[in-house]
């Protein structure tokens, strides 16, 4: 008879927490979720897995609700996914951005640490961290120059995971995820921002959609896909870090002419720079650029070498982009025709 897995994930209630702890459950893991008490708490993207799981309070602003959820969940793994996670929010709110998502995953660790230190971490680290890239395509060897304050805290709850595990023995292990998406991801993402916009522009419930640079490449996934990666990654035999990604880049522009397409209004564009238009097939202007939306320091090319994750851990992803937008789409236009304002 085999032990039911225990598994804690902070985070839970975010886009990743809610794939992860579908994935965990459905392989037969007691998944314990780690919920901040906030006015602002939203179960939303829980709401069909909650009764199956079980929900612990703590926040990785207070090392002693961490110690509290490791030694109640007793897990075999832990799965840090939390974490101020809007690079745009990082610009604007630097201190609390390396709180979270920097000194937060020393917090978690010292929890495991102390708590339970034989269970197997993982820590959610970021493509942001190559920032203004050294070589393309990034690999694990690829040097870090990270461009916001969340690129930053990124780096250092990357490197905080690489030193205890080396100076403690911990199984601790980072996923450096490329950019990776889903309907649940969060409307203040331009992804989202630009398929929920498209819906809006197709039902009539917005007349423009107003982004910044069109010129961004980024690697793009399903998050489904890359929660997989994050599971594999502590059933190795050995800790490591891997870069988790497609393999292929695409520009923001790219990503928006998909989305007006999946829902038949085809783009074309006019203009250069922040005058830059996009119309549809009835001579409407309705994408814009909008210089508010343009990073202090841009980020303008990410791209994945997933060479290391496909060969040790056997992952590969299954959405390519276009099964990605058109799945997005579909979700914010339905969603949206319903009568369902609210989502992400």
């Amino acid at each position: 008879m085999t032990t039911e897995k225990r598994a804690l994930v902070t985070g839970v209630t975010g886009q990743d927490g809610s794939y992860l702890a579908e994935l965990l459950l459905d392989r037969g893991y007691r998944v314990y979720g780690l919920v901040r008490r906030s006015s602002t708490t939203t179960f939303q993207r829980i709401q069909h897995i909650q009764d199956r799981m079980e929900l612990l309070p703590g926040d990785l602003l207070d090392q002693n609700s961490l110690i509290d959820a490791v030694r109640c969940a007793r897990p075999d793994e832990v799965y840090n996914l939390a974490a101020q996670s809007f690079v745009q929010t990082s610009w604007n709110q630097p201190v609390l951005t390396g709180e979270f998502t920097a000194l937060g995953v020393t917090r978690m660790l010292e929890a495991v640490r102390l708590a339970a230190p034989e269970a197997r971490f993982y820590q959610a680290s970021s493509s942001e961290m190559f920032g203004q890239v050294r070589e393309t395509p990034q690999s694990e060897r690829t040097p870090f120059h990270p461009r916001s304050p969340y690129g930053v805290a990124k780096a250092y709850g990357h490197y905080i995971t690489v030193n205890y595990r080396e100076s403690y023995g911990l199984y601790a292990c980072s996923g450096i995820l490329f950019n990776h998406e889903s309907p649940r991801r969060g409307l203040e993402f331009v992804t989202r921002k630009i398929t929920d916009g498209a819906a809006r522009i197709r039902l009539g419930l917005a007349s423009d959609l107003r982004l910044g640079n069109l010129d961004s490449q980024r690697d793009w996934g399903f998050a489904g896909d890359y929660v997989d990666a994050m599971r594999r990654m502590l059933s190795a035999d050995h800790a490591d870090d891997y870069v988790v990604g497609t393999g292929l880049t695409h520009t923001v522009r790219l990503f928006v002419e998909s989305a007006f397409e999946a829902l038949e209004m085809p783009l074309t564009w006019e203009g250069s720079g922040l005058d830059e238009v996009g119309r549809d097939p009835d001579g409407r202007v309705v994408v814009r650029l909008d210089e508010r939306f343009c990073r202090p320091a841009e980020v303008n090319l990410l791209l994945a070498d997933p060479t290391r994750a496909n060969r040790e851990l056997g992952w590969t992803p299954k959405v390519d982009l276009a099964g990605l937008v058109t799945m997005m789409v579909k979700a914010d236009y339905d969603r949206l025709a319903s009568g369902r304002e609210s989502s992400g």
